[in-house]
């Protein structure tokens, strides 16, 4: 009975520790979301997704061309990086096994910890300074740099997850190497693979300090990848450190935008996956 009493009692601490643990990590991150959301909810509106920002002392406005600069630029940066990523992921997981690919990780872990302003400044000495001026390409390719060691990393270990089982069973039924890596590998963590790309994504859509070099931002529509291109982080920088209260409040407003782009971008793929699984089933 004293063995089960205190064996008991270890498990009811370590859930309440564990619980504890849960509320300290969840507590910040809803008080932060509840104060985005009773400073911004105020000041959105129709014409804050569709109008520009209107200058000094005229009421009214908004960041609609922050917002299409912002999905503008993660798209060009997933058009980049993803492909980067999971090819990068697929060698070191299936192929890097000589000192070839310990340097690979090396290189991947570093430029997982290097600050995002010095991959601007990256994208502005190859990008930049050759095109002359400033452009959304520019923020694209550094955005895109940003977050080629996260899914890299996240490929190679969701592609490890998968069992030998399965690799062994595709082979033995004569279906050649590069049919299974594509039709059961990949699908197999598939889910995986995803979830560290929407984990890039949710990286990049924030970064203010890359697209200070690149980027630059704009006070008007731009279609063009060769010109400046507005971008919500730019635009929450330049209003939340201004002294004019109206432009304060409208940062607020694109920072619960912003949130709301992430969240969106989550429920999506989230919804598609498990949607594809249902449909398998």
């Amino acid at each position: 009975m004293t063995n089960y009493g205190s064996r008991r009692f270890v498990n009811i601490f370590m859930f309440c520790a564990s619980l504890l643990s849960v509320v300290v990590v969840l507590v910040p991150l809803f008080l932060v979301l509840f104060f985005i959301v009773s400073k911004g909810a105020s000041s959105l509106n129709w014409s804050f997704f569709t109008e520009l920002p209107r200058p000094v002392g005229e009421p009214g406005g908004g960041m609609g061309n922050g917002i299409v600069g912002t999905l503008s630029l993660i798209g060009l940066a997933c058009l980049i990086g993803v492909p980067l990523g999971i090819f990068g992921g697929i060698y070191l997981s299936e192929f890097g096994k000589g000192r070839f690919a310990l340097v690979v990780r090396f290189a991947t872990d570093i430029l997982n910890g290097t600050p995002s302003i010095v991959i601007g400044i990256f994208a502005y000495t190859l990008v930049v300074l050759p095109m002359g001026h400033f452009s959304a390409l520019a923020g694209g390719v550094a955005l895109g740099v940003l977050m080629i060691p996260t899914v890299i990393r996240t490929t190679e270990e969701m592609m490890k997850l998968v069992p030998n089982a399965l690799r062994e069973g595709a082979l033995a039924l004569g279906v050649s190497y590069s049919q299974t890596l594509i039709h059961v590998i990949l699908k197999t963590a598939r889910a995986g693979i995803v979830t560290g790309i929407l984990l890039a994504v949710a990286r990049i859509a924030g970064e203010t300090a890359p697209l200070l070099f690149t980027a630059l931002g704009n006070q008007f529509w731009s279609t063009s990848l060769r010109e400046p291109i507005a971008a919500l982080p730019l635009q929450i920088f330049t209003y939340a450190i201004s002294p004019f209260e109206e432009w304060q409040k409208q940062a607020w407003a694109g920072a619960l935008v912003l949130i709301g782009i992430v969240l969106l971008l989550n429920i999506g793929c989230r919804f598609a996956i498990n949607n594809r699984n249902m449909k398998r089933r």
